[in-house]
């Protein structure tokens, strides 16, 4: 949520960084709202007045025997009263539609966010590790022998519909192995604090963190009215929701490994082989809750959170920062990670990490006191995901294939796989 007195202090400016996303100048149709809410707030405030000074006339006309004056006075206040109840709820209207109308609008980018349209516009700023060369036809994920058939989809069509997969047997124990591998290591390595969060929110939560209104067909809702959460981005950021936060809490740092659900809409036909974009998926996520002053420092601790992932389950990667015209509606700035799919000879984002800024911290409300007094300021939010695990998935099944169809595992998810490195050309973890 933008701040619509900055936006009436400097419009050309929001405008020039609205122009920036691609997005149009929005800046007179809001001022106008601005305009005539604080229009009538003034004049209720002005009836007020004149009703308070007619209300001690009244007694003083009363006391005199001044029948005509007092009952001028009594219908004076009467009328004022009606009005100010009028001014008042028109400004209430007028209040609801700037909020309504700033709400559609996305963040601004930062400054140093390169400008373009697309993904294809985005600028790499980092790569790590080399492609492994293979001699032979490397396959994609679902195609590896040892892993076919442990990777359902049929079944999980029939109980489920399209874009689900049941997982089964030792893909299952690697899959789990994976999550347990990237919690560990954010909580141990990293300093976050785990927790364990809701996957059904109200709407209040999918407002705060910039999922309503105008992405409501991203999502699940059920028959009750609660959301299944698209990411725990949500549990975990609204966690500060309301909250007045001592400057010495900052930052607080946390990390979920939840079930996330996401509708796909506008994805028809993208995708739509192996487990790479599903309707329900696991992602271990990671949310910061800082200083204003330190959010930039704590996005690039966070990437490098993610990276080291990647690192340790040795998967080339190339990390990029989105450009204007492909950054998400909350974010200020935003690195995608991609991990190298041999299957598909291409890189795949694995992870998004982004600062919102204070965009999400003016939905929900959520302040600090600055540690040398003075008046609470908003925090700012960010999130990143520290990885996906279906992906991250795929990728270790890819990198890892064997022309016989077996699959070498990453040294690190040996302790998770009770001591077994390898998932043989029989599908066997050995």
């Amino acid at each position: 949520m933008h701040d619509i007195r900055a936006i009436r202090e400097n419009p050309t400016a929001f405008d020039a960084g609205l122009a920036r996303r691609g997005d149009a100048s929005v800046s007179s149709d809001l001022l106008a709202l601005d305009e005539a809410r604080r229009a009538k707030i003034l004049a209720a405030e002005t009836a007020q007045a004149e009703q308070n000074k007619a209300s001690k006339e009244v007694g003083a006309a009363k006391g005199r025997g001044d029948e005509d004056e007092f009952q001028r006075l009594r219908a004076l206040v009467a009328e004022k009263k009606a009005e100010i109840a009028q001014m008042q709820e028109d400004a209430k209207a007028l209040d609801a539609q700037l909020t309504d109308a700033l709400s559609y609008i996305p963040n601004l980018p930062a400054d140093d966010v390169p400008d373009g349209a697309d993904e294809a516009d985005n600028v790499e700023v980092n790569r790590w590790g080399t492609p492994h060369t293979f001699d032979f036809e490397p396959k994609e994920h679902f195609e590896i022998a040892s892993v076919a058939a442990h990777m359902d989809f049929e079944t999980a069509a029939k109980t489920s519909g399209s874009r689900f997969v049941m997982l089964r047997g030792p893909i299952a124990r690697i899959h789990r192995a994976l999550a347990q591998f990237m919690i560990d290591t954010h909580v141990d390595t990293n300093g976050l604090t785990e927790v364990q969060t809701p996957v059904l929110v109200r709407d209040e939560a999918m407002y705060g963190t910039d999922k309503l209104p105008k992405f409501a067909e991203d999502s699940y809702r059920t028959t009750e009215g609660m959301w299944l959460i698209s990411t725990s981005e949500i549990t975990l950021t609204y966690s500060v929701a309301g909250d007045v936060l001592d400057a010495s809490q900052l930052p607080i740092r946390m990390t979920a490994h939840t079930l996330c659900f996401r509708s796909e809409a506008g994805s028809a036909g993208r995708d739509t082989a192996g487990m790479l974009r599903q309707h329900q998926f696991e992602k271990v996520e990671m949310v910061s809750i800082t200083h204003p002053d330190d959010s930039d420092a704590e996005q690039k601790r966070m990437l490098g959170c993610a990276e080291g992932i990647l690192q340790a389950l040795e998967i080339p990667f190339r990390t990029v920062v989105l450009c204007t015209g492909d950054m998400g509606f909350g974010a200020r700035r935003t690195y995608d990670i991609e991990a190298w799919l041999p299957g598909q000879d291409t890189y795949r984002e694995i992870s998004s990490v982004s600062t919102t800024g204070d965009f999400q911290a003016r939905r929900m409300n959520a302040r600090f006191k600055p540690a040398d007094g003075g008046k609470p300021q908003f925090v700012h939010t960010l999130n990143g995901s520290g990885l996906a695990v279906g992906r991250c998935l795929i990728a270790v099944l890819e990198n890892g294939q064997q022309a016989d169809g077996s699959v070498a595992l990453p040294s690190v998810l040996a302790p998770y796989l009770g001591g077994k490195t390898t998932l043989n050309a029989q599908g066997e973890l050995v």
